[in-house]
């Protein structure tokens, strides 16, 4: 909104309220614009998707967990590639209330996009094929590592910075570190320091520790950007594993978001961020306005997406969110405070890695009775409902303990 409040102002001299350039009023706008996009447009979507024959596919007797085709039996043919109407309404909200000018805006803009279309993909063959094979596994880890590498080059190489930038657009952020030193027993002094993007981007952050636990010099910085590659992969995949009872990957997503977002706040606000003693990053706010979206988004979308599903987000969404939630701890810094907050998509994803360990190096014994983990739920007997409302509340529980974090510290 800061370009179309530029414009409005310069083309026809419109006197706007200076209240609309904030970035907490732009925040509320998108969440609450996207959650009535996606409010208003499901019931035309849900519509077009069953009459184009756009049906969830699911395990059959013949898959070895013949028992969850039959829990799922009701599930067949649920419109699928709702995150399309997710994404739509996120892109609407960036268009609307964000600086499109921004660097992170870029950032978000192209992770959207990018495992978007890749997750759309692998629903449009899940379709065609009428199975639940998509993609080649092989194939999309390919693409999301190709995705975060870039995103690790442009963090790491002033070379590839610079080049992002396009005369005043795409500019990299100020980086401001508070810092407080004694200089006499009863005086405190306080200073701030400038970072380059590649200094921020080469400090290594734990939750409830103020001060950088690892900080990485080049050609050492070769480790940290594998480290984002893995963390921006591992969590679309993560978030993708745990789509698979009806609101449950929507409502933890909307934990996560929104502890982000409220960092992202945070840190753009230089005389909080010096309180807290975190960093100030210049434009953070953008990520907040956008995470505001993804939860209004997601908030509009369990409206239909609720037990019993009338429509259901596919890889489409799933592997797009996690992506988006995945870029936004990385550009906040807050990798390792992701896989807190995010506990619920790292423990579903763990349960996967166990069962397929297991199952091949113990002589075809499992460690759960299915997975993803809230499968496992399922077949010791607990209703769905049950299983996704105890995540719910698990998640909410994370969330509250990874804000928690920026104080205690």
């Amino acid at each position: 909104m800061f370009v179309i409040i530029d414009f409005l102002k310069n083309r026809f001299d419109l006197k706007i309220p200076a209240v609309f350039s904030y970035y907490s009023t732009r925040m509320m706008l998108a969440a609450l614009t996207s959650f009535f996009i996606v409010i208003f447009l499901a019931p035309f979507v849900i519509r077009k998707l069953t009459a184009f024959k756009f049906g969830q596919s699911i395990r059959d007797e013949k898959d070895e967990c013949k028992l969850l085709g039959e829990l799922h039996s009701k599930k067949k043919n649920t419109p699928t590639m709702g995150g399309l109407l997710i994404l739509f309404s996120m892109l609407a909200s960036m268009f609307l209330f964000m600086d499109l000018t921004h660097v992170f805006t870029l950032i978000l803009f192209l992770t959207t996009i990018s495992l978007g279309l890749l997750g759309a993909v692998d629903d449009y063959l899940k379709i065609k094929r009428k199975n639940t094979k998509g993609l080649i596994a092989k194939k999309k880890l390919f693409f999301q590592f190709v995705c975060s590498g870039i995103l690790a080059l442009y963090l790491f190489n002033p070379a590839v910075t610079a080049k992002v930038q396009i005369g005043k657009w795409f500019s990299p952020p100020v980086i401001k570190e508070h810092l407080s030193t004694h200089a006499k027993s009863d005086e405190l002094l306080a200073a701030t320091t400038v970072l380059t993007l590649q200094e921020y981007a080469s400090r290594l952050y734990v939750p409830f520790i103020k001060e950088p636990v690892l900080t990485f010099a080049y050609p050492f910085t070769i480790i940290l950007g594998l480290f984002i590659m893995f963390v921006v992969t591992g969590c679309s995949n993560a978030v993708n594993l745990t789509d698979g009872l009806d609101g449950l990957a929507a409502g933890c997503s909307i934990m996560v978001a929104s502890c982000l977002s409220l960092i992202a706040f945070i840190s753009n606000n230089i005389e909080i961020a010096s309180y807290l003693n975190i960093l100030y990053v210049e434009g953070s706010g953008e990520i907040a306005i956008y995470l505001a979206a993804f939860v209004g988004a997601c908030l509009g979308f369990l409206w239909y997406n609720a037990h019993p599903a009338e429509i259901i987000m596919g890889d489409t969404g799933s592997l797009a969110l996690g992506g988006i939630i995945g870029v936004s701890a990385v550009l906040l810094n807050r990798e390792l405070l992701l896989g807190l907050i995010g506990g619920i998509f790292l423990v579903e994803a763990l349960s996967v890695v166990l069962q397929v360990g297991s199952f091949k190096l113990r002589n075809k014994k499992r460690i759960f009775l299915c997975a993803p983990l809230h499968h496992h739920f399922e077949y010791m007997g607990w209703p769905e409902t049950k299983v996704v409302i105890r995540f719910w509340i698990i998640g909410l529980l994370l969330a509250i303990i990874g804000i928690a974090s920026l104080k205690f510290q």
